[in-house]
């Protein structure tokens, strides 16, 4: 089997008219209900694996976080969806969307704590005419407790969840990685969370509220650092392109640029050795065990980078990864974009947008051998939809033009 084909069979398929972006969420609607990053990339697991997801936006064009609509973010996040405008704030809006609500599988928000409550479409509320329902929030630091009310933003949350202390060089001072880290993870957070309530739903037939938050996100990414001090009372620092315990294993110069090494366990340290032709680093007392070489890292790899650098990247990944030895190139995003299997994978997949004409985006990272996900639909004008999903709900065209009218839509 070769995987990707089945995500080019799904598009050629739904060139014809016949495919949604994927069968394994077919037949759920959900009301998204989101704005920034955090939302809309929970909501992009929903829309991309077959689910109905309705973006509701405000009547009057508001400004896009990250840029425009026909900007490259907006264009990444929002692919696969309808769209409805609706004034909340309005009657006959707030109406129309609690109607909606009452015929959703699923509400995705990440308002600030406390807006749901006041519009009236918390999810006590809304559960009260459909228990099934299935409601998400996603905010900066929780639904409650001291912080709640804070606004959050990504940084915001890779200072205080820990993050900018271990990532840079040693006594370069803070540093965030080079992605929204915080918001992605809180949005598949709340993604896998709403997965495991559609599973628990089977057997119960009720909906729940699930919760997350970037800050709840950041912490457990911590992972294995935040173990550390939970268990051992080290409070990791920063350790530049080292790995913090694992050694040797970063970056080493090579004869025309660098390369990422990964030595882990003395099996493939031995290997290693045998790699560098320095077979007597095995039996060196200051290299002979992982303790040892974590005490005399700075010396190692020193060593190391003098050896590296009399031989090409492409020279010295083929020899370690022959021998056994994880070892890989260090790519700008056109050359991640540009590898084989990178290409063969299918992460960069063709849309026709509305606004661009034809673009490619980044495509969904698992392999489905049966339901596979593809972008079926670039992302929607604003409104583009209103009047189809107003209609799948009751309304008339006289009741949908006096909306309109009103502004309310």
């Amino acid at each position: 089997m070769t995987p990707p084909s089945g995500q080019t069979a799904a598009r050629e398929a739904d060139e014809a008219g016949t495919a949604p972006a994927s069968t394994a969420l077919q037949g759920l609607r959900v009301l998204d209900l989101t704005r920034v990053r955090s939302g809309p990339t929970c909501v992009r697991q929903l829309a991309d694996w077959g689910a109905d997801v309705i973006k509701i936006e405000a009547p009057v064009d508001e400004a896009q976080f990250g840029g425009p609509r026909h900007g490259p973010d907006f264009q990444n996040l929002h692919r696969n969806k309808r769209s409805l405008t609706l004034d909340l704030k309005s009657p006959a809006g707030l109406e129309a969307f609690k109607r909606l609500a009452d015929t959703a599988d699923i509400i995705v928000e990440n308002f600030r704590p406390g807006v749901k409550s006041r519009l009236g479409i918390d999810y006590d509320s809304l559960s009260k005419t459909n228990p099934s329902l299935i409601y998400a929030s996603i905010s900066g630091f929780g639904q409650d407790g001291p912080l709640a009310d804070r606004p959050g933003f990504d940084q915001i949350a890779q200072g205080m969840g820990g993050l900018m202390s271990i990532t840079g060089e040693p006594g370069s001072g803070p540093m965030r990685v080079g992605i929204p880290i915080a918001d992605l993870c809180a949005g598949l957070f709340a993604a896998q969370g709403i997965l495991i309530a559609l599973f628990e739903r089977q057997q119960s037939g009720r909906g729940q509220w699930v919760q997350t938050s970037l800050l709840q996100a950041q912490v457990f990414m911590l992972d294995f650092q935040a173990a550390r001090w939970l268990m051992d009372g080290v409070v990791p620092k920063q350790a530049g392109n080292n790995h913090p315990t694992t050694i040797p294993t970063g970056v080493f110069k090579t004869s025309d640029g660098h390369m990422n090494i990964a030595v882990t366990g003395n099996v493939i340290w031995g290997k290693f050795c045998d790699v560098m032709g320095r077979p007597d680093w095995k039996d060196d007392a200051r290299y002979a065990s992982a303790s040892a070489r974590s005490e005399h890292r700075h010396a190692l790899n020193a060593e190391i980078e003098a050896i590296t650098a009399t031989r090409s990247t492409a020279d010295w990944i083929d020899a370690f990864n022959d021998a056994g030895v994880p070892a890989g190139e260090i790519n700008d995003i056109s050359q991640v974009f540009a590898n084989p299997q990178v290409r063969h994978l299918d992460l960069a997949q063709p849309v026709v947008s509305q606004e661009r004409g034809e673009t490619e985006l980044v495509g969904q990272p698992i392999i489905m051998s049966r339901t596979p996900s593809h972008i079926a639909k670039p992302p929607p004008l604003a409104g583009q939809h209103t009047a189809e999903i107003l209609t799948e709900v009751g309304y008339s065209e006289a009741e949908i033009a006096e909306m309109k009218a009103a502004g309310a839509i």
